[in-house]
C-alpha cells in the first residue's frame, strides 16, 4: 500500500496531543512548593513546630498560624487530631502525581511549532503560536495524571472545608473576622478556584483529539483539562465513524 502525504497528514493529525496552560505551569510552579513545604511541617511535628529543633527557620510562619488553625498547633497533637496528618500524606501522592506529568510532558515531549509566517497570535491560539506537547498514549497518560492530581486537590480542598463546617468551626472559630479572612478564607478560595480551572484544561486537551487559593486553582484545572479530555474524546468518536 503507497502511503501519500495527505493520508500521511491526516494520520498526524488525529494523533493524541496535550500541553499544559501558561497558568497551569505558573499555578504548579508556585503551588507545588508551598504543598511540600506544607507537607514537611505537618508529617515533620512535633520537632518542626514552634519549640521543636527543626522549626527554625524554615517552618517559622506555622507558629502564628498554628494560632489561627488549631489543626496545625499544638491543639491537634495533644488532642490526637490525626486529620492533618492524614491529609498530608495525600498530600504526597497528590504532588508525586503532578511531577509525574510535568516529566512526562517535558521529557517525553517535543515542540510543535506554530505558522511563523501567519499574523501574532493570541496566547491561547496554540496552532499558531507553537508549544512544547506530548503525543500519542504518553500524552493521554500525562494528561490523566494531571486531571487526577487536580481533582484529588480540590476534593482534600473541600473535605478541609467541611470537616470545619461539621465541626462547628472548632478549629478556626476562635479567630476575628478580620484574621480568619486574610489568613484562612481567601487562600483556601484561591486554591479551590485554581483546581477546578486547571481539571477544566484537562479535559478540554482530552475532548480537542491556602485552601481558598487551593480551591481557586484546583478549580481551574479541572475546568481546563476536563474540556480538553471531552472534545479529544468526542474528536475520537467522530474519526471512528469517518
Amino acid at each position: 500500500m503507497v502511503t501519500t502525504r495527505s493520508s500521511t497528514s491526516a494520520a498526524s493529525r488525529n494523533i493524541f496531543t496535550h500541553a499544559p496552560s501558561s497558568f497551569t505551569l505558573l499555578w504548579l510552579a508556585i503551588s507545588l512548593p508551598l504543598v511540600i513545604w506544607d507537607t514537611g511541617y505537618v508529617l515533620g511535628r512535633p520537632h518542626t513546630m514552634h519549640g521543636g529543633r527543626a522549626h527554625w527557620p524554615l517552618w517559622l510562619p506555622y507558629k502564628l498560624y498554628g494560632e489561627v488553625d488549631y489543626v496545625y498547633g499544638w491543639k491537634a497533637i495533644l488532642d490526637k487530631n490525626g486529620f492533618t496528618a492524614a491529609q498530608s500524606t495525600l498530600n504526597v501522592i497528590e504532588t508525586v502525581l503532578y511531577l509525574a506529568y510535568l516529566w512526562l510532558w517535558r521529557s517525553r515531549g517535543s515542540w510543535e511549532g506554530g505558522d511563523a509566517a501567519a499574523p501574532a497570535a493570541a496566547p491561547g491560539d496554540r496552532e499558531r503560536r507553537g508549544a512544547w506537547v506530548v503525543r500519542g498514549r504518553v500524552g493521554a497518560l500525562a494528561l490523566l495524571l494531571g486531571f487526577s492530581a487536580a481533582v484529588m486537590t480540590l476534593s482534600k480542598t473541600l473535605l478541609y472545608w467541611c470537616n470545619e463546617y461539621f465541626s462547628g468551626f472548632e478549629n478556626v472559630g476562635h479567630n476575628e473576622f478580620v484574621d480568619l479572612l486574610l489568613m484562612w478564607i481567601l487562600p483556601k478560595y484561591v486554591y479551590l478556584f485554581h483546581r477546578i480551572l486547571v481539571l477544566f484544561l484537562f479535559a478540554n486537551l482530552l475532548g480537542a483529539a491556602a485552601s481558598g487559593a487551593w480551591l481557586v486553582g484546583s478549580a481551574y484545572m479541572i475546568w481546563s483539562m476536563g474540556s480538553e479530555m471531552l472534545d479529544k474524546l468526542e474528536h475520537t468518536a467522530h474519526v471512528k465513524r469517518e
